[in-house]
């Protein structure tokens, strides 16, 4: 059977993951305010993507 999670992955990649989850939030703010002040299509998917991708981080999914 395969091992399920996130230590499926090897270290150094769960490492550059990882970092790279750490600038979903402050990315996550920018476009929100973006959005806000400028609100287009193209911002409204981009925010919602990214919403998408810390949920799926927190759950644990990715």
């Amino acid at each position: 059977m395969f091992k399920k999670g996130k230590y499926r992955l090897p270290l150094w990649l769960r490492r550059v993951r990882d970092a790279g989850y750490q600038f979903l939030i402050p990315l996550s703010m920018f476009q929100l305010i973006r959005t806000i002040l400028f609100p287009t299509t193209i911002d409204v998917v981009l925010l919602a993507i990214l919403v998408v991708l810390y949920l799926t981080y927190v759950a644990g999914v990715l």
